[in-house]
């Protein structure tokens, strides 16, 4: 095949494509035509490393054989640039920001690697908040988002695995895990998950890990998303491995724990009291909000005698006049305070907070007053709705969010006896949840004693001198020296 020939093929494959520039370069009277697109490429390094060296070789007392033979060599240029025999790939080349060099009498091209995509800088993370710790988040670069890793962890164990996914985007995924502390058998799974991809195209983190999913019917997440780089490097050293995707400022984490997923970047910037306090707030609060509603409304609708007299008089006095029962006013309540906090997501920041926290509070006052739900009713529903942003991670908070509606039906044509047979079938659920063969309830379920030092409470770091089991390998297991 000649040049022409592999040219024009090129020239097919861009078809249509109206902001592709052809530049067309003669050195030493042969044509060599530099094909790219503006936006997408660093127009500095094309200028300064290839058309001007380009152009100025001619000049040069060199000839025609010694230029092909130093491009072969790879030294005709101070950046790095690779070889393709295939015009689609070229192409692909060509619309992902990496300018191709088709050159007269060669049956190939090259190309070189200055994608420059517009991006934000580096900000602070919106969903992670720490008062104490490092401030900074991923962004949609994939190329920043790995040198926030390497400004973590400066060690050649840390490796990447390159993968790219989506017949039409064509997205690029890395692997990211250290050499020695992960399982080998994660690490296999999750590349055979990835090389084995077909679908379109992959627009966020959130696609991957659905494709991914072992049991896809389980509320519960067997991911951990994150957008802060000290806790992927935090658990990249407890033998976890991280999956990056390029467009998007978040990263997964696998395996996972029910545990890993109440745990925050901040309790271990703090004293380890402070730490296993909150700990155990959350551990509570997160319980309350999937469990509240739907105690309150079996017992006052089935087992009212178990209250204390005076807490008995002042509900039933409350709900005197309320026209429906205590599940539909549940219902109720649930599903208005889902709505404000939905809306309060979708409109815009500066007001989006006010309406939704003024919107609680004059809509639950106003129905009280109109008699429509009970006081105790809203104040049950507050508490609830409070309780569920304690949860630091908003896949686990939302399976807890859904799950509530599932007991509260159920507490309110069932009694006690329905929460308690759905209680016990969540936990059977959770108890036999994997991910990634880790037991997802660890060290509950199975019982692991040594690795409550930074579960339900934290230890000092001292004296954690063990990986958890759930994560690692065992020929590194230490965490720490003797």
């Amino acid at each position: 095949m000649t040049e022409p020939d592999i040219l024009e093929l090129v020239r097919q494959q861009l078809a249509d494509c109206n902001d592709a520039v052809y530049q067309s370069i003669r050195v030493y009277g042969h044509l060599c035509m530099l094909i790219y697109i503006p936006s997408i490429v660093d127009m500095y390094k094309l200028q300064e490393f290839i058309t001007s060296p380009l152009k100025s070789e001619t000049d040069s007392k060199r000839d025609w054989p010694d230029f092909i033979e130093r491009l072969d060599q790879g030294s005709a240029f101070a950046i790095p640039y690779m070889k393709s025999y295939h015009p689609e790939r070229a192409a692909e080349r060509i619309v992902s920001g990496n300018p191709v060099l088709c050159i007269e009498g060669l049956p190939y091209v090259y190309y070189f690697e200055i994608v420059h995509y517009q991006k934000r800088s580096v900000s602070e993370s919106q969903n992670e908040l720490v008062v104490i710790g490092p401030q900074e988040a991923f962004i949609e670069d994939i190329h920043t988002n790995l040198s926030l890793l390497r400004h973590k962890i400066k060690h050649p164990g840390l490796k990447t695995k390159h993968f790219t996914v989506g017949k039409y985007t064509k997205t690029d995924i890395y692997l990211v895990y250290i050499e020695g502390l992960c399982k080998p058998e994660i690490l296999s799974e999750l590349e055979e998950k990835l090389t084995h991809f077909s679908v379109d195209g992959i627009l966020g983190i959130s696609y991957l890990a659905e494709y991914m999913r072992q049991k896809h019917f389980s509320p519960f997440p067997i991911y951990q998303y994150t957008e802060r780089p000290d806790s992927v490097a935090a658990s990249l050293m407890e033998g976890r491995v991280s999956i990056l995707q390029d467009g998007t400022p978040s990263a997964l984490l696998a395996p996972v724990t029910f545990f890993a997923l109440l745990q925050s970047s901040e309790d271990y910037y703090q004293s380890f009291y402070a730490g296993s306090w909150i700990r155990m707030v959350r551990l509570v609060f997160s319980l309350i909000s999937m469990l509240l509603p739907a105690l309150y409304v079996a017992i006052t609708t089935f087992h009212s005698q178990i209250l204390p007299s005076d807490l008995l008089i002042t509900i039933a006095s409350a709900r005197e006049n309320i026209p429906f029962s205590a599940l539909t006013e549940a219902l109720i309540m649930e599903l208005t305070f889902e709505a404000l906090r939905e809306a309060g997501t979708r409109i815009p920041k500066p007001v989006g907070q006010t309406v939704s926290i003024i919107g609680g509070i004059v809509i639950g006052q106003a129905a009280v007053q109109a008699g429509i739900v009970s006081a105790p009713m809203v104040i049950v529903v507050s508490i609830t709705g409070i309780a569920s942003y304690i949860i630091p991670h908003l896949e686990l908070g939302l399976a807890f969010r859904l799950l509530r509606f599932l007991l509260l039906v159920l507490g309110g044509t069932m009694g006690l006896l329905g929460v308690f047979c759905a209680v016990f079938v969540i936990y059977g659920h959770l108890a036999n949840l994997k991910s990634f063969g880790s037991p997802f309830l660890q060290p509950i379920a199975p019982l692991v004693m040594k690795d409550w030092k930074d579960t339900l409470i934290r230890v000092p770091i001292q004296y954690m001198k063990q990986r958890s089991t759930s994560y690692t390998n065992t020929m590194n297991k230490r965490r720490q020296k003797p």
